[in-house]
């Protein structure tokens, strides 16, 4: 049975459940190239697939709106309870609490936007009715406000105020208050350079502090596992410190598409497992997030030898791995491309971690960045207890941890100002290639860690390859590499 569930609002996408399982899941702006996108997303599906092959169809409410669809049996989701179903449903886990927080989403029981909402997954199933719904505090609504008109960053980088955090003082707490304030209020404090570092720590430390006060009213002795979701629960500092915060807490998932654009899987997955009363399933297919088109050989040699801006030749891991260390930056390009916001192993720029010149260099000459944005470490899950303080799974780079004090000089290039790294952790379950990879690099280096960021610059994660050639040209990239095929790209100088 195939469920196509699809999301209209910024963030658009459509994602399919067969028995249960995402086999696709397409983000609108990884092919128009548009950052956060809005379209009808069922017409979209329509254009791409062939509507014949569906059995049921969900969508999540976007502002109280609902579209009706004729074809194929139809339910509306509320945007929270997406998100809940998307996060629990995905997660390892029978019994845990469900905290969705982002800016506004449309509740059809309360027949009102909802910004903060907890619900229950029980014995492997959702509950319908959620213990909390409220439209305050609006987490999302501030830090969108403050990233944008107070500190004048471009929309969708609030991941950068939570790095700015880390080189300031939180001044201005008592300032911020999430049920009542927009955060334009915080601009009266900035006059300068430094100003702007306690703005951003002024807030990532009040956020953290009203988080807190919510688990700690609906946490109960008795729970051991807490999903986090909604684009708020990107906030990597603040997950990781909910194991600090409550010691009965042994587990913390984090969606790995928290954001908008994961409706589409959600209100597919509420339909699979709620509507139609199928049970929990715990396959790893269920968990592995790269779920983009695939792309043969044929189509990448076509889109090279169309582009005489560079030259393919043969290759295979080893000769990567001998030129990542001898410094050299290497996209890859492999595989379904990942859903969520951060490349994993499939559409990555890969570097040498030990370099201590390494992230200048990659923010400076490829990202285009600010100098103070941390890249992620991919570490083999083997070796998390040997290299982190926090031995946790993180396959989606959800939390930030602290690096051992007598490993940390080892790798600069991907330790940020506080110690720690938002690391991602590699298994052969999720990726068996980059796993692979990670172990050559370990048995050269006698690290096994490598510096990953997503293959872009200052747009949506590559998807075609079309887009990798493109991204590639336009950047300092020195290698691009298909491994799929065996085929690594440079640029043609003649």
């Amino acid at each position: 049975m195939k469920i196509l569930g699809y999301y209209n609002g910024h963030d658009a996408s459509y994602a399919i459940l067969e028995n249960g399982i995402p086999i696709l899941h397409n983000e609108l702006e990884r092919f128009n190239r548009k950052k956060f996108t809005s379209c009808d997303a069922y017409k979209w599906f329509k254009t791409k697939e062939n509507i014949d092959n569906i059995d049921y169809v969900a969508s999540a409410h976007q502002f109280g709106k609902c579209r009706h669809v004729t074809e194929k049996p139809f339910k509306q989701i509320s945007h929270h309870k997406a998100h809940a179903a998307n996060a629990f449903y995905s997660s390892p886990f029978s019994d845990a609490l469900i905290l969705s927080i982002d800016g506004n989403g449309w509740s059809a029981e309360k027949n009102a936007e909802v910004s903060t909402c907890i619900h229950r997954g029980v014995s492997g199933k959702l509950l319908d009715t959620p213990i909390l719904e409220s439209s305050s505090p609006n987490f999302g609504c501030i830090w969108h406000n403050t990233t944008r008109y107070v500190l004048n960053q471009a929309r969708g980088t609030e991941g950068t105020i939570m790095a700015m955090a880390a080189l300031g003082q939180p001044k201005y707490c008592n300032d911020i208050n999430f049920d009542t304030d927009d955060g334009l209020n915080l601009k009266k404090y900035y006059k300068t350079e430094q100003d702007k570092y306690d703005i951003a720590a002024s807030l990532q430390l009040a956020t953290e502090q009203r988080v807190y006060s919510i688990l700690k009213t609906y946490i109960s002795a008795d729970d051991k596992n807490i999903c986090m979701t909604g684009g708020v629960s990107l906030n990597c500092v603040l997950t990781t410190k909910i194991y600090e915060w409550f010691p009965n807490i042994e587990n913390v998932f984090c969606d790995p598409v928290p954001y908008d654009g994961g409706l589409s899987l959600g209100a597919a997955r509420y339909v699979w497992h709620n509507v139609l009363g199928n049970p929990k399933i715990n396959d790893i297919k269920n968990k592995i997030s790269y779920l983009g088109k695939t792309y043969s050989e044929h189509e990448i040699i076509n889109n090279i030898k169309n582009n005489k801006s560079v030259i393919m030749k043969k290759c295979d891991d080893d000769e990567v791995i001998e030129l990542l260390d001898k410094q050299n930056i290497i996209s890859v390009f492999g595989g379904g491309s990942e859903s969520g916001r951060r490349a994993l192993g499939n559409r990555s720029i890969l570097a040498d971690p030990r370099n201590v010149k390494m992230k200048n260099t990659i923010n400076e000459k490829i990202k285009h960045r600010e100098s103070f944005r941390p890249f992620a470490p991919s570490i083999l899950r083997e070796e998390v207890k040997n290299w982190f303080e926090r031995d946790i799974d993180s396959p989606y780079m959800s939390f930030a941890v602290k690096f051992k004090n007598n490993v940390k000089d080892k790798v600069p290039a991907v330790l940020h100002l506080d110690d720690t790294g938002r690391l991602q952790t590699v298994t052969p379950d999720y990726n068996k290639w980059y796993h692979g990879f990670i172990s050559k690099w370990f048995e050269k280096t006698g690290v096994p860690i490598l510096l990953n960021t997503s293959f872009n610059d200052r747009e949506p994660i590559v998807e075609t390859p079309e887009h990798a050639i493109n991204c590639f040209l336009g950047t300092n990239i020195d290698y691009l590499y298909f491994r799929d095929y065996g085929l690594i790209v440079t640029k043609n100088k003649g």
